[in-house]
This record gives structure tokens, sequence and C-alpha cells, in this order.
């Protein structure tokens, strides 16, 4: 790279869904058995590229693009990787001139929005021809003068929230059509990581870095309500999901708490903590009344029964499963696994894809 990594870009680059700091792995509980991904049905795993991060279907579902920022070492720009969503094979790829982390697809399929998060913006790409359309750079530094990362992103209803690495972090509403900035949402805490819109309560939730949840209004942009489940204890809180027919929220954290949070997404209660180790990616099933969460430095993804919420299933993905993407039936789970990173930002191999058949 051109320029050296700050603090907070690298914590972004090293963990978009993750966190920087290695930790002891924690077991999975004994019933359950797992063995390695070639060797489990159902299961097809893809050497792709450095630098993987999210990943998005096409609301059609013929297509899976997965956003890479590519090596940080010495390599300039990233690349977005169009996939079969049922082989994994390639059928096209976009060259960037900058990162790509998190991702977003337009409801008709036509436009990617993807994070810049070393130089704190969102471009929008052409899936037609991967050409990028627009791009919105942010204007908030940190102390080191560096952007603010741009991490998560999430569309609903023509807009694009964005979360900013900051201290405090902040939250930038954006017009999805026009890709420019009609709102920035200050003091959200330190790190804005996290981001989900509850369709039961028609509120966007934030978790950020300093052990909170915030509550925000999406018709004046303003956090209602800060919660901190863990009250004083440290928490680095990462990802969310919702069951909407129980009002649980799903919240994760692999670096300080090392649980998944269980919360009451309309008071913030705290349900339960569950003792599962490391957290990082989660995703809900409805259609198969699960919860999906993988463990990064475990090296695992479990299957938890979503009533119980006790560990049905175990996958080993070694060496860091990361990202999560469910498809729209319900019937196929899509995984990035990451390799470490070297002392010098270099890894020792591609991270993968792999796509796991839940039926």
């Amino acid at each position: 790279m051109t320029k050296t990594l700050s603090t907070l870009a690298l914590l972004i680059a090293t963990t978009l869904t993750g966190c920087a700091a290695h930790h002891d792995a924690a077991p999975v509980p004994a019933a359950q058995k797992t063995a390695p991904a070639a060797a489990q049905t159902g299961i097809i795993k893809r050497e792709l590229a450095d630098g993987l991060y999210e990943m998005a279907l096409n609301p059609k579902g013929d297509a899976l693009y997965v956003a890479s920022a590519e090596g940080f070492k010495d390599v300039q720009g990233g690349v977005i990787y169009k996939l079969d969503p049922a082989t994994l094979k390639s059928r096209g790829r976009s060259h960037t001139d900058l990162k790509n982390f998190a991702l977003a697809i337009s409801p008709d399929g036509q436009t990617l929005y993807v994070t810049n998060s070393l130089d704190g913006g969102i471009s929008a790409i052409s899936t037609a021809d991967g050409k990028v359309k627009k791009r919105l750079m942010f204007t908030e530094r940190n102390k080191e003068g560096y952007p603010f990362g741009a991490r998560e992103i999430l569309l609903h209803d023509g807009l694009l929230y964005v979360g900013g690495v900051g201290e405090p972090g902040v939250i930038w509403v954006v017009n999805a059509d026009t890709l420019t900035l009609k709102k920035t949402i200050k003091n959200a805490g330190q790190w804005v990581t996290g981001l989900l819109w509850s369709e039961q309560t028609g509120r966007l939730y934030a978790a950020n870095g300093g052990g909170e949840i915030l509550v925000i209004n999406p018709r004046n942009n303003r956090i209602e309500k800060r919660w901190k489940p863990l009250g004083n204890k440290p928490a680095l809180l990462l990802n969310m999901a919702e069951d909407k027919a129980t009002g649980r929220l799903f919240v994760t954290d692999n670096s300080k708490a090392k649980t998944t949070l269980v919360l009451d997404i309309n008071t913030g209660a705290l349900i339960r903590s569950l003792p599962v180790g490391d957290s990082l990616a989660v995703k809900f099933n409805a259609a198969r009344h699960e919860l999906y969460i993988t463990q990064r430095e475990s090296g695992k993804l479990l299957s938890l029964d979503a009533t119980t919420l006790a560990v049905k299933r175990s996958w080993d993905l070694p060496p860091h499963p990361n990202s999560l993407l469910l498809s729209a039936d319900g019937q196929t789970l899509y995984v990035t696994v990451k390799q470490p990173f070297n002392k010098d930002h270099s890894t020792n191999g591609p991270d993968s894809v792999v796509r796991i058949a839940l039926q």
C-alpha cells in the first residue's frame, strides 16, 4: 500500500466482522462432532483471493458477489468477484482502484454498494459492467489525520446507513440513488461496528466498541436510547441479528466478553448470554428456525436451535471463518474464511468462500 495503516484502519482491514485481538480457541460442546470442510457433506469450498470480506446475492439468486480488499502489502486497489452461487465458479470480476469491504445490493440487483474502508468512502458499482458509477468520500478525520473507516453498510428504503469507525464514531445517512450525504448521526460511541434494521420496531440499531447498542429513530435520525447490556463490563459489540417473531436481538462479541448476547429488542433487557465462546458474524434463519454464529479464533461455524439456543451442529472451517450470508429461501449459507495476518500485513495464502447446503 502507498500509505501506512493507522490503528483504526488496521482494525477494519483485519476484521470487518471481527476483532483484531487473538485469543485461545473456545471449544465447541463435546457432543458436537466436526470434520474438515472437504469431508463434510453439502459443502463446497473454494480458495479465491486475498482480503475477502462481505458477500451479496443478486435478488434473482443467480449471482454471488464477494468484496475483496486484495493484499495489504504492496497491493493497490481491490476486486469485486462474481461467482455462480451454486458452484462458486467465477463468472466475472471487477477491478477497483480502492479496496472493498462491506457490501449491499439494490433491490433490482443493478447496483452494488461497497465500503472503501481505508479511504473513508463508499462506491456504487454497476453489476452490468462492473464500473464505479458514483462515489462519496466522507470528510471526518481522526487525530492521526486518517479518514474515519467506513465499516458496515445497510440499505433500507432508498437510504444507505454507513457506520464510521472513530472516537466517537458516526453513522452517515446517504441517498442511495444520488450517493449524496443527507445526515451525519454524531456521538455514536467508540467505533460503530454493526448495523441492523428491525422489521419489528422500525428502528435502526447500531453496535459499538464501547459495549453499547444504539436505538435510532429513522424519521429524525436521532439516537433515542443507549443500551449497555453488560453494564460496566468490557465489551466490544460487533454484529447483530433479529428474530422478529419473538422480539429477540442477538449481538456478538469475540474480543472482550467472548459471547453472544440475547436481548429484548424493545427494552434492551439481557435475556441470556450464550456460552459459545468467541462470536463473530451472526445470522438468524426464520425458515429453519436456526441461528448461525462464526467463531473466528475457534475456526468453527455453529448452528443453534433458535428456541432452546442449544448447539445443533458445527462445521470446522479453519483458520478464521468470518462473514455470513443467507440465501433468500433460508436453505443455503455462504461463509468467507480468512487467513491470519503476518506482522507485515501479508497472509500465507488466499482466503476462501464456502457454500453450505442446509437441507
